[in-house]
Protein backbone atom coordinates (compact mmCIF):
# COMPACT_ATOMS: atom_id res chain seq x y z
CA UNK A 1 0.00 0.00 0.00
CA UNK A 2 2.49 2.55 0.68
CA UNK A 3 4.64 1.84 -2.25
CA UNK A 4 1.12 2.14 -4.64
CA UNK A 5 1.01 5.41 -2.35
CA UNK A 6 3.94 6.62 -3.25
CA UNK A 7 3.54 6.04 -7.21
CA UNK A 8 0.17 7.28 -7.35
CA UNK A 9 1.88 10.76 -5.67
CA UNK A 10 4.63 11.04 -8.45
CA UNK A 11 2.21 10.39 -11.03
CA UNK A 12 -0.20 13.59 -9.93
CA UNK A 13 3.11 15.45 -9.56
CA UNK A 14 3.77 14.34 -12.95
CA UNK A 15 0.66 15.49 -14.27
CA UNK A 16 0.81 18.48 -12.35
CA UNK A 17 4.20 19.72 -13.95
CA UNK A 18 2.42 18.44 -17.10
CA UNK A 19 -0.50 21.15 -17.26
CA UNK A 20 1.01 24.02 -15.87
CA UNK A 21 3.60 23.94 -19.39
CA UNK A 22 0.36 23.44 -21.43
CA UNK A 23 -1.07 25.93 -19.93
CA UNK A 24 1.83 28.63 -20.27
CA UNK A 25 2.52 30.26 -23.70
CA UNK A 26 4.85 28.84 -25.59
CA UNK A 27 8.69 29.70 -24.73
CA UNK A 28 10.15 31.03 -28.33
CA UNK A 29 13.22 32.85 -27.09
CA UNK A 30 16.40 31.33 -29.21
CA UNK A 31 17.90 30.53 -25.74
CA UNK A 32 16.75 28.22 -23.36
CA UNK A 33 15.25 29.98 -19.93
CA UNK A 34 17.77 27.90 -17.78
CA UNK A 35 20.67 29.87 -19.44
CA UNK A 36 18.65 33.11 -18.61
CA UNK A 37 17.92 31.75 -15.12
CA UNK A 38 21.93 32.08 -15.21
CA UNK A 39 22.81 30.30 -11.95
CA UNK A 40 26.56 30.51 -12.84
CA UNK A 41 26.32 34.12 -13.16
CA UNK A 42 28.56 34.46 -16.41
CA UNK A 43 25.19 36.81 -17.97
CA UNK A 44 25.95 39.10 -14.78
CA UNK A 45 26.33 42.69 -16.55
CA UNK A 46 28.78 45.72 -15.28
CA UNK A 47 28.69 48.96 -16.34
CA UNK A 48 28.23 52.82 -14.65
CA UNK A 49 24.35 52.32 -14.25
CA UNK A 50 24.97 49.02 -13.14
CA UNK A 51 27.79 48.57 -10.36
CA UNK A 52 29.21 45.84 -8.61
CA UNK A 53 29.79 46.31 -4.65
CA UNK A 54 32.95 47.02 -3.49
CA UNK A 55 32.94 43.73 -1.84
CA UNK A 56 31.94 41.46 -4.79
CA UNK A 57 34.55 38.71 -5.54
CA UNK A 58 33.60 35.41 -7.54
CA UNK A 59 33.99 32.34 -4.94
CA UNK A 60 35.81 30.14 -8.00
CA UNK A 61 38.58 32.13 -8.89
CA UNK A 62 41.29 30.24 -9.85
CA UNK A 63 45.14 31.06 -10.28
CA UNK A 64 45.51 31.47 -14.92
CA UNK A 65 47.48 29.21 -16.67
CA UNK A 66 47.34 30.20 -20.13
CA UNK A 67 50.39 32.23 -21.47
CA UNK A 68 50.41 35.51 -19.89
CA UNK A 69 52.75 38.72 -19.24
CA UNK A 70 54.37 39.74 -16.37
CA UNK A 71 52.80 42.99 -16.38
CA UNK A 72 49.67 41.45 -15.66
CA UNK A 73 47.04 43.14 -13.28
CA UNK A 74 46.22 40.19 -11.15
CA UNK A 75 46.75 36.35 -12.17
CA UNK A 76 43.32 35.04 -11.38
CA UNK A 77 40.05 33.97 -13.84
CA UNK A 78 37.29 32.07 -13.15
CA UNK A 79 37.58 28.37 -13.43
CA UNK A 80 35.37 27.83 -16.27
CA UNK A 81 36.61 31.18 -18.09
CA UNK A 82 40.59 29.64 -17.44
CA UNK A 83 39.56 26.45 -18.94
CA UNK A 84 38.00 28.16 -22.04
CA UNK A 85 41.36 30.61 -22.63
CA UNK A 86 43.36 27.65 -22.46
CA UNK A 87 41.37 25.63 -25.20
CA UNK A 88 40.84 28.75 -27.35
CA UNK A 89 44.92 29.77 -26.85
CA UNK A 90 45.49 26.17 -28.39
CA UNK A 91 42.91 26.45 -31.08
CA UNK A 92 44.43 30.10 -32.26
CA UNK A 93 47.99 28.44 -32.24
CA UNK A 94 47.00 25.69 -34.51
CA UNK A 95 46.54 29.07 -37.30
CA UNK A 96 49.93 30.18 -36.19
CA UNK A 97 48.40 33.18 -33.91
CA UNK A 98 49.85 33.37 -30.25
CA UNK A 99 48.13 35.22 -27.52
CA UNK A 100 48.67 36.82 -23.91
CA UNK A 101 46.91 37.74 -21.68
CA UNK A 102 47.57 41.23 -20.20
CA UNK A 103 44.56 41.63 -17.73
CA UNK A 104 42.49 39.48 -15.71
CA UNK A 105 40.57 39.54 -12.39
CA UNK A 106 40.77 43.33 -11.01
CA UNK A 107 39.64 43.45 -7.39
CA UNK A 108 37.57 46.65 -6.87
CA UNK A 109 39.97 48.60 -4.80
CA UNK A 110 42.27 47.68 -7.73
CA UNK A 111 40.25 49.40 -10.13
CA UNK A 112 39.82 52.30 -7.87
CA UNK A 113 43.40 53.02 -7.82
CA UNK A 114 43.54 52.29 -11.58
CA UNK A 115 40.45 55.10 -12.21
CA UNK A 116 42.20 57.57 -9.80
CA UNK A 117 45.09 57.34 -11.45
CA UNK A 118 43.64 58.28 -14.64
CA UNK A 119 41.87 60.50 -13.42
CA UNK A 120 45.11 62.24 -12.49
CA UNK A 121 46.65 61.98 -15.65
CA UNK A 122 44.13 63.38 -18.16
CA UNK A 123 41.86 65.13 -15.94
CA UNK A 124 38.41 63.92 -16.65
CA UNK A 125 36.50 60.47 -17.32
CA UNK A 126 37.52 59.44 -20.94
CA UNK A 127 36.25 56.31 -20.82
CA UNK A 128 39.84 54.55 -21.08
CA UNK A 129 39.66 53.07 -17.58
CA UNK A 130 36.56 52.05 -15.93
CA UNK A 131 34.77 53.59 -12.99
CA UNK A 132 34.96 51.70 -9.85
CA UNK A 133 32.29 48.72 -9.42
CA UNK A 134 31.46 49.42 -13.44
CA UNK A 135 34.75 47.30 -14.12
CA UNK A 136 34.15 43.85 -16.38
CA UNK A 137 37.24 42.83 -14.84
CA UNK A 138 36.07 42.36 -11.22
CA UNK A 139 33.36 39.70 -12.64
CA UNK A 140 36.15 37.65 -12.99
CA UNK A 141 34.63 36.77 -16.98
CA UNK A 142 36.51 39.45 -18.68
CA UNK A 143 40.41 39.97 -19.81
CA UNK A 144 42.71 41.56 -22.43
CA UNK A 145 44.41 39.42 -24.32
CA UNK A 146 46.88 40.69 -26.74
CA UNK A 147 49.81 39.53 -29.36
CA UNK A 148 53.22 39.66 -28.20
CA UNK A 149 54.33 43.05 -30.44
CA UNK A 150 51.40 44.79 -28.52
CA UNK A 151 52.57 43.49 -24.88
CA UNK A 152 55.93 45.74 -25.14
CA UNK A 153 53.60 48.60 -25.58
CA UNK A 154 53.01 51.01 -22.86
CA UNK A 155 49.34 51.24 -23.56
CA UNK A 156 46.58 50.00 -26.06
CA UNK A 157 44.30 51.36 -28.35
CA UNK A 158 42.06 50.25 -30.98
CA UNK A 159 44.23 49.76 -33.38
CA UNK A 160 45.32 46.56 -32.20
CA UNK A 161 42.61 45.67 -34.34
CA UNK A 162 44.49 45.81 -37.64
CA UNK A 163 46.22 42.96 -36.09
CA UNK A 164 46.14 39.07 -37.09
CA UNK A 165 45.46 38.17 -33.28
CA UNK A 166 42.44 40.82 -32.81
CA UNK A 167 40.94 39.58 -36.14
CA UNK A 168 41.59 36.19 -35.06
CA UNK A 169 39.40 36.44 -31.90
CA UNK A 170 36.76 38.85 -33.49
CA UNK A 171 36.15 35.56 -35.73
CA UNK A 172 36.61 33.04 -33.62
CA UNK A 173 35.75 33.64 -29.83
CA UNK A 174 32.15 32.75 -29.52
CA UNK A 175 33.13 29.12 -30.60
CA UNK A 176 35.13 29.72 -26.96
CA UNK A 177 32.18 31.03 -24.74
CA UNK A 178 33.69 34.52 -25.80
CA UNK A 179 32.19 37.61 -26.85
CA UNK A 180 34.21 41.06 -28.23
CA UNK A 181 32.69 43.12 -24.38
CA UNK A 182 33.18 46.69 -25.86
CA UNK A 183 31.94 46.80 -29.96
CA UNK A 184 33.65 49.93 -32.27
CA UNK A 185 29.74 51.09 -32.85
CA UNK A 186 28.49 50.48 -29.35
CA UNK A 187 29.75 52.93 -27.19
CA UNK A 188 27.30 54.59 -26.83
CA UNK A 189 25.97 51.61 -25.11
CA UNK A 190 28.62 50.32 -23.28
CA UNK A 191 30.50 53.92 -21.86
CA UNK A 192 33.74 52.65 -22.70
CA UNK A 193 35.87 53.00 -25.97
CA UNK A 194 36.36 50.25 -28.62
CA UNK A 195 38.50 47.54 -27.19
CA UNK A 196 38.99 44.99 -29.29
CA UNK A 197 41.51 43.35 -27.06
CA UNK A 198 38.69 42.77 -24.16
CA UNK A 199 37.17 39.52 -24.41
CA UNK A 200 34.31 38.40 -22.06
CA UNK A 201 32.80 35.13 -21.18
CA UNK A 202 29.36 34.48 -21.43
CA UNK A 203 29.11 31.02 -22.29
CA UNK A 204 28.82 29.24 -25.81
CA UNK A 205 25.00 29.76 -26.56
CA UNK A 206 25.00 33.65 -25.37
CA UNK A 207 28.00 34.39 -27.03
CA UNK A 208 27.15 32.61 -30.69
CA UNK A 209 23.31 34.27 -30.22
CA UNK A 210 25.33 37.65 -29.17
CA UNK A 211 27.46 37.55 -32.01
CA UNK A 212 25.16 36.36 -34.83
CA UNK A 213 23.16 39.31 -33.95
CA UNK A 214 25.69 41.89 -33.20
CA UNK A 215 24.66 42.50 -29.85
CA UNK A 216 26.94 44.08 -27.08
CA UNK A 217 26.10 42.40 -23.51
CA UNK A 218 23.84 45.77 -22.45
CA UNK A 219 21.89 44.81 -25.58
CA UNK A 220 21.04 41.02 -24.46
CA UNK A 221 20.59 41.68 -21.14
CA UNK A 222 17.96 44.41 -22.08
CA UNK A 223 17.14 42.36 -24.42
CA UNK A 224 15.97 39.05 -22.84
CA UNK A 225 14.86 40.24 -19.52
CA UNK A 226 11.79 42.35 -22.02
CA UNK A 227 11.59 38.96 -23.65
CA UNK A 228 10.74 37.50 -19.91
CA UNK A 229 8.37 40.27 -19.31
CA UNK A 230 6.42 39.93 -22.19
CA UNK A 231 6.12 36.25 -21.66
CA UNK A 232 4.89 36.74 -18.10
CA UNK A 233 2.35 39.36 -18.92
CA UNK A 234 0.85 36.73 -21.49
CA UNK A 235 0.45 34.09 -18.79
CA UNK A 236 3.51 32.60 -18.54
CA UNK A 237 5.40 32.08 -15.06
CA UNK A 238 9.39 32.05 -15.42
CA UNK A 239 9.84 30.48 -12.11
CA UNK A 240 7.69 27.68 -12.54
CA UNK A 241 8.70 27.22 -16.40
CA UNK A 242 11.92 26.19 -14.63
CA UNK A 243 11.10 23.79 -11.91
CA UNK A 244 8.43 22.20 -14.81
CA UNK A 245 11.18 21.73 -17.34
CA UNK A 246 13.83 20.69 -14.28
CA UNK A 247 11.34 17.29 -13.29
CA UNK A 248 12.77 14.27 -14.79
CA UNK A 249 10.35 12.92 -17.53
CA UNK A 250 7.87 10.41 -15.86
CA UNK A 251 8.60 7.95 -18.52
CA UNK A 252 11.58 7.16 -17.78
CA UNK A 253 11.41 7.29 -14.16
CA UNK A 254 11.91 3.72 -12.67
CA UNK A 255 11.34 2.54 -8.77
CA UNK A 256 12.64 -0.44 -7.05
CA UNK A 257 10.38 -2.94 -4.94
CA UNK A 258 10.82 -3.43 -1.25
CA UNK A 259 13.12 -6.40 -2.21
CA UNK A 260 15.32 -4.68 -4.47
CA UNK A 261 14.85 -7.31 -7.26
CA UNK A 262 11.73 -5.45 -9.47
CA UNK A 263 12.32 -2.05 -11.45
CA UNK A 264 8.83 -0.58 -12.31
CA UNK A 265 8.24 2.00 -14.35
CA UNK A 266 5.67 4.23 -13.78
CA UNK A 267 3.95 4.16 -17.28
CA UNK A 268 4.91 0.02 -18.33
CA UNK A 269 2.03 -1.06 -16.39
CA UNK A 270 4.34 -3.49 -14.25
Amino acid sequence: MKKLFVLLTLAALFLNAGASLAEMPEWTYPLAPEILEDIPGYLVLTNRSVLLGADFEPNDLVPITARHINAIHGDMLRKVVNEAVNVMFAAAEEEDVKLYLKSVYRSYSTQKTMYNNRLAKVGHDDGVVAYPGSSDHQTGLGMDILNYEWTKKSGMTPAFSETREAQWMAEHCAEFGFVIRYEEDKQDLTGIIYEPWHLRYVGLEAAQYMKERHLCLEEFDAEWRQYIQDWEAAGGNFKQLLRDRAAPDPASVMFVTEDGEEEISLFSGS
